[in-house]
């Protein structure tokens, strides 16, 4: 059974459909991409499953259904989404930053665990522990948003456009850092527009376009795909 199944997601702002059928899955310790352009509704996907926009369909996580949770319950169960935009409190120390990650946790001696597994991810972050956020750079936030949602002990992480306004070099970063976390048995699903990378890292991907599914299969076969290489490698 799929750690996250998803069947005919519909999720409506207004009068707009902002998804329409949507169907997916994410194997447990698999890495998932989501592929599409503004406005496609991959952040409003992401947004349902963390139950922070209404939807209705069938949203299943570890045999127990989403639909009619509160977003601290979803949390509870074990996703955490790392938003677009970060959205860290810049007058507060990364140590903060992370720590809020962690607001559900009890035990003292798991976070600070957590805290050492996030440094041997993000090594810089160990040096700018008692940094304000909004001191670091773009690509340095970015590191602060994935830790502090590692920080959650996910069994499911959401990353929201996590390399959108980050320089070339970090952003490499970021995409082998992401593999890394997949590979240590937390499944994640991305939603992204650079396609080269997700390609790279991802097992299975997804297209959305228009809020409805446009392709889906394993990465491996549609890095040859003449549609994915037209539209969205300009090959």
């Amino acid at each position: 059974m799929p750690l996250l199944e998803i069947r005919d997601l519909q999720a409506v702002y207004g009068k707009a459909i902002a998804l329409e059928g949507v169907s997916l899955q994410v194997e447990s310790g698999t890495l998932v991409g989501v592929l599409g352009p503004n406005g496609a509704g991959k952040t409003t996907l992401l947004r349902a499953i963390s139950r922070t926009v209404d939807s209705s369909g069938t949203l299943t996580f570890n045999g127990q259904s989403l639909i009619g949770r509160e977003p601290h319950e979803v949390v509870g169960l074990g996703i955490c989404h790392c938003p677009e935009g970060r959205h860290l409190f810049p007058e507060l120390t990364v140590r903060k930053n992370l720590e809020l990650g962690a607001y559900l946790r009890p035990s003292r001696t798991e976070i600070n665990a957590s805290l050492e597994q996030v440094f041997a991810l993000f090594p810089i972050l160990h040096e700018r522990l008692n940094q304000l956020a909004g001191t670091l750079s773009g690509g340095e936030q970015q590191f602060v948003a994935i830790a502090r949602a590692l920080m959650g002990k996910p069994k499911l992480l959401l990353l929201d456009e996590p390399s959108v306004g980050i320089a070339h070099r970090l952003k490499i970063e970021i995409f082998d850092a992401i593999k890394i976390i997949a590979a240590s048995g937390v499944a994640v699903l991305m939603a992204e527009q650079d396609a080269q990378n997700t390609l790279r890292v991802a097992r299975n991907i997804y297209v959305l376009e228009n809020g409805t599914i446009a392709k889906h299969g394993a990465s491996a076969d549609l890095v040859d795909d003449d549609y994915i290489r037209r539209i969205y490698l300009g090959v």
